[in-house]
C-alpha cells in the first residue's frame, strides 16, 4: 500500500518560511502525513516519537518532512466529505436522480420509437425511401448496436470532465443528429445519423455512474432500483407513444417526437443539475480554499498532468476490459447473457406485437397501448424489490463476514423472479392464437414476462457492483452492453422469425415463442447455480481475487483500485472463497472508485501527498516518477 502514496523521498527536505499562510491548515495536514506513515508501518504514536528522536527519522526509516508554505497537499474527502454529493440533502439527491431517470427514459425512448416510423399510415420510411420493412428496420438495430458501444466510449470521459458536461455533450449531439434523420434526403442518410445517434448516447455508464457520486455502497440500491426502472420503462414509451404518431402522424413526427422530448430534458439537466463526480468537485473545492488564503490546498486531478491521468494505454485498457471480463468472467457472462436476452425479448416483442394482437383486429394506437401490461410488470417488480433490499441490508449487517450474505444474498429475490421468464414466455405463445381466445391472457403473461426483465436488471447489476468492486463498471458495462447489443443483432430476424417458424402447421407464433421459453430455462437454471456455487467461482476469478486481498488489506472497506498499472490484475495468492470480503462495511468509498458503481480510473485518491519545495522543484512536472501514484 505504501507503494501507491504519493511522497517523496528523504531528499526532500523542508521549506522554511517566516511567514507561513494557513498555518492551522498546514500542522492538520503533517499530522495526517504522520498518521498515514503510522498506519502503513503499523506503529503507535509513542512509537514513532522514540524512533524519530533517536535518529530524525519515521519508524518506517524515512524523513518526515513537514509541510512548508510552498510544499502541495492533495484535498481528501475527509477534508471536505459535507461538500461533496455524499452529504447533499436527501431532497436534492432524489431531484438530481429524478431528473436523471428521465434522461436515461428519453435515450431509451429513442431506441424504440423509430418502429413506428417504419410503417406510418400516413407516410411511412417504406413508401418514402421505397425500401422493404425489413431494410427499413436496419435503422433501429444501426441505434442499438452503437448504443451498447457509446456507452462504454463516454464513461471514461465522464470520469476526467464531468458527469454535467458530458451528458450535455451527449444529449446535444444526439438532438443534432435527429434533424438530418427527419430531413434525410435518402434512405443512406437516415442510417449513417441513426448511426451516429446511437454512438452518441451515453447511457447508463454516466446516468447509473451518478449514483456512486450522491450514495455509498452500503445505501444505495433504492437508487440503483429506480433508476433501473427507468432504463427498462422508456423501452415500452416508445410504442405505447408511437402507436398514436403511427395512427395520426407522418414518419418524421416520430424523429421529431424525440427531438422535443430530448431537448427539453437537455434543457432542464443543464439548469437544475449541478456536477456530481466528486473528484471534480473536489477540484472545485481545493481551488476555492486557495483563493480563501490556503495555497497549498489541491485537488486530486490538478496535481498530475492530463496525459499521465488519461494515456492511450489506459484508455484502451477501460475501453476493453468490459468485453475482455464479458468473454473471461463465468458470472459475468452467464447473467450479462440472461439480462440481456431478457432486454432483446422487450423489442424482439415490439416487432411481433403488431403481428400478434392484429388477429384481434387491434389498430396502431391499441397495439401501442398493449405494451402497457408490461409496464405494469415493472412497476410490480420495483415494488416487489423494497422489502428485498431491506431483507438484505439486514442480512448484511447481521453477518459481515459472511461471504454469502455480502455477495450471493443480493440474488436472493432474483431465484423467485427469475422463473417469470420461461413461465411468461410460455404462457404467452400459448394464448396468441387469436379469436376465440381473449387477448387478455396473454397480456397477463407480459406483465409477467416484464416482472422477470426488471427483476434480473436488477439483481444482476446489484450482484456485479458487490462482486467486482473497482471492476463492477467493467462488468455491468457487460451487461448493459449485452442487452443493447442483442436487442439490436435480434430485431432484424423478429418479424421473420414469428412469422416463418412453424407456418407449414399454422402455429408460426406459438413455436417460435416455445423456442424462446427454452432458451430462458437454460439461461434461468444458471442464476441457482451462481448462487450456490458463486463463492467458488468468485474464487477463480483473478478479478475477484485480488479484490478480496485488497479488502482484507484495507478492513474490509471496499478499494478503490488493485494492482500497480494499467494491467490487468493477478491472481492475489492465498485468497479463496472463505476470505472474509466486507465491501463498504462501515466505511465511505473512495472518490475516485467509481466510474459505474465502482471502477478505478486512475490514481488512488485520498492520499495526501507533498510536492517538493519551491528551492528544489517549481512545477508539478518535475515531480519524479517514484512519487506518482500507481496507475491502475
Amino acid at each position: 500500500m505504501a507503494a501507491n502514496h504519493a511522497r517523496f523521498d528523504e531528499s526532500v527536505e523542508p521549506v522554511e518560511s517566516a511567514e507561513v499562510t494557513g498555518q492551522g491548515d498546514l500542522d492538520r495536514m503533517n499530522e495526517k502525513l504522520a498518521e498515514d506513515r503510522r498506519e502503513e508501518d503499523g506503529s503507535s504514536k509513542d512509537e514513532d516519537a522514540n524512533e524519530t528522536e533517536r535518529n530524525g527519522t519515521n519508524a518506517s526509516g524515512a524523513n518526515l518532512e513537514k509541510l512548508g508554505t510552498y510544499d502541495k497537499y492533495e484535498i481528501t474527502e475527509d477534508d471536505c466529505y459535507d461538500e461533496l454529493g455524499y452529504s447533499f440533502p436527501s431532497w436534492k439527491k432524489w431531484y438530481i436522480l429524478t431528473v436523471i431517470f428521465i434522461v436515461q427514459v428519453s435515450m431509451n425512448f429513442n431506441t424504440s420509437l423509430y418502429s413506428n416510423a417504419i410503417s406510418a399510415q400516413k407516410t411511412s420510411i417504406v413508401k418514402h425511401f421505397g425500401v422493404s420493412a425489413q431494410a427499413a428496420r436496419v435503422g433501429a438495430v444501426l441505434f442499438l448496436v452503437l448504443y451498447a458501444f457509446g456507452c462504454e466510449l463516454w464513461a471514461p470521459w465522464s470520469e476526467e470532465f464531468g458527469r454535467w458536461p458530458i451528458l450535455q455533450l451527449s444529449l446535444g449531439l444526439v438532438n443534432l443528429w435527429q434533424i438530418p434523420v427527419a430531413l434525410a434526403p435518402n434512405f443512406g442518410t437516415l442510417l449513417a445519423f441513426r448511426a451516429l445517434g446511437g454512438l452518441s448516447s451515453a447511457g447508463g455508464s454516466v446516468t447509473l455512474g451518478m449514483i456512486a457520486d450522491l450514495w455509498e455502497a452500503d445505501n444505495q440500491q433504492y437508487a440503483v432500483a429506480f433508476v433501473v426502472f427507468s432504463s427498462v420503462g422508456g423501452s415500452i414509451l416508445g410504442p405505447i407513444v408511437g402507436g398514436f404518431c403511427e395512427q395520426f402522424l407522418a414518419w418524421q413526427w416520430c424523429i421529431w417526437i424525440q427531438l422535443i422530448f430530448g431537448g427539453a430534458i437537455q434543457l432542464l439537466h443543464f439548469f437544475t443539475v449541478p456536477e456530481t463526480r466528486t473528484t471534480i468537485m473536489m477540484n472545485k473545492i481545493a481551488q476555492r480554499r486557495r483563493k480563501e488564503g490556503n495555497p497549498n490546498i489541491w485537488g486530486p486531478d490538478e496535481l498530475v498532468p492530463f496525459k499521465d491521468r488519461f494515456s492511450v494505454k489506459e484508455v484502451l485498457v477501460t475501453w476493453t476490459r468490459p468485453f475482455k471480463m464479458f468473454l473471461t468472467e463465468p458470472i459475468v457472462l452467464v447473467l450479462s447473457l440472461l439480462s440481456g436476452f431478457s432486454d432483446a425479448l422487450i423489442f424482439m416483442f415490439i416487432q411481433s406485437f403488431s403481428i400478434v394482437y392484429k388477429q384481434w383486429g387491434f389498430n396502431s394506437i391499441e397495439i401501442g397501448l398493449s405494451f402497457i401490461p408490461i409496464g405494469i410488470g415493472y412497476i410490480i417488480a420495483w415494488i416487489s424489490f423494497i422489502p428485498a433490499i431491506r431483507r438484505n441490508i439486514k442480512e448484511r449487517q447481521a453477518k459481515p463476514d459472511d461471504d454469502r450474505a455480502q455477495y450471493e444474498s443480493r440474488l436472493w429475490w432474483l431465484l423467485y423472479t427469475a422463473p417469470c421468464l420461461p413461465i411468461g414466455l410460455i404462457g404467452f405463445a400459448w394464448t396468441i392464437q387469436g379469436p376465440p381466445l381473449h387477448w387478455i391472457g396473454s397480456m397477463v403473461f407480459a406483465a409477467i414476462v416484464g416482472i422477470a426483465n426488471y427483476s434480473i436488471y436488477m439483481a444482476t447489476i446489484d450482484y456485479m457492483i458487490c462482486a467486482y468492486g473497482p471492476y463492477s463498471a467493467s462488468a455491468t458495462g457487460g451487461n448493459g452492453w449485452s442487452r443493447d447489443f442483442l436487442a439490436g443483432v435480434l430485431t432484424v430476424p423478429a418479424t421473420p422469425f414469428f412469422t416463418n417458424i412453424g407456418k407449414e402447421s399454422g402455429n408460426n407464433l406459438e413455436y417460435a415463442c416455445t423456442i424462446l421459453f427454452c432458451i430462458s430455462f437454460v439461461l434461468v437454471i444458471a442464476v441457482y447455480v451462481i448462487y450456490w456455487k458463486g463463492p467458488v467461482l468468485r474464487a477463480r476469478s483473478p478479478f475477484a481475487q485480488q479484490l478480496a486481498a485488497g479488502r482484507a488489506d484495507d478492513g474490509g472497506r471496499r478499494v478503490s483500485h488493485v494492482g500497480g498499472d494499467s494491467r490487468e490484475p493477478s491472481v492475489a495468492p492465498g485468497v479463496g472463497a472463505n476470505t472474509p470480503q466486507r465491501p463498504g462495511a462501515g466505511g465511505r468509498s473512495y472518490s475516485q472508485s467509481q466510474r459505474f458503481f465502482g471502477e478505478s480510473r486512475t490514481t488512488p485518491r485520498g492520499t495526501p501527498r507533498a510536492t517538493p519545495s519551491a528551492s528544489r522543484a517549481n512545477s508539478v512536472a518535475n515531480i519524479p516518477k517514484a512519487g506518482r501514484p500507481a496507475k491502475v
